[in-house]
């Protein structure tokens, strides 16, 4: 065959191949699937039709995530709501410790964090580096969800992994700057130890005065802090 037959032979078999492929059905999603999915896009009413139809509110994925997780994720506060009105577990793990009280905190999200506490949220949920919901909340510098979690009773001197309390992490992975000086305040108010070191002693004043952060050792040695 000459090779311009032949070329235009292979082009034309795999145009049908390709042709024929799209038409193949693709695998239909479960119905857990389905509500995952819809959940992590923040679609409440597909959400609503799939919970309407019997869908299990608490199933879980490939991941170990639930509905209310994965809504969690992008802050979909609507969608969070719906499913926690319809019984989901704001507690439930994935496979990496993420829960969706854990994860809002973490992301900032706050009104999903005050969702989260009405629904029973467990103060004491560690996430895979040992913290409360309150610890990364500190680092990232979320000051409205700091200013929540303050209130609910969570312990701020609770020590992750690292062997930092909130307070060591909004000094030593903060920057100082506004949001982490006004986290620092809300933390002392609240009754956070200012003496409680890190593992190797290191108290929240040496470290804030290592770093530069004028701010926060003010209102440290206000606080009693050596």
């Amino acid at each position: 065959m000459p090779f311009f037959h032949q070329t235009f032979f292979h082009h034309s078999i795999l145009r049908y191949l390709c042709a024929v492929t799209l038409l193949l059905p693709l695998p239909a999603l479960s119905s857990t699937e389905a509500l995952i999915a819809a959940a992590e896009r923040g679609e409440t009413a597909a959400v609503r039709q799939l919970l309407d139809a019997g869908t299990a509110v608490n199933a879980r994925d490939e991941r170990g995530r639930n509905a209310v997780l994965a809504a969690t994720d992008d802050g979909h506060v609507a969608t969070v709501r719906l499913l926690i009105e319809r019984g989901a577990d704001v507690n439930a793990k994935d496979h990496i410790h993420d829960s969706a009280f854990l994860l809002a905190g973490a992301r900032g999200h706050t009104e999903i964090v005050r969702l989260a506490l009405a629904a029973g949220a467990n103060l004491a949920s560690t996430n895979r580096y040992g913290g409360t919901a309150v610890i990364p909340a500190s680092h990232y510098g979320h000051v409205d969800t700091v200013r929540v979690l303050v209130k609910s009773g969570i312990n701020l001197n609770h020590v992750n992994n690292l062997g930092w309390t909130a307070l060591l992490e909004a000094i030593i992975l903060g920057n100082g700057g506004p949001a982490h000086v006004e986290i620092v305040r809300l933390l002392i108010e609240s009754g956070a130890n200012v003496n409680l070191g890190d593992r190797d002693g290191v108290r929240p004043l040496a470290q804030a005065t290592q770093r530069g952060q004028d701010a926060i050792a003010r209102l440290l040695q206000r606080a009693g802090a050596r």
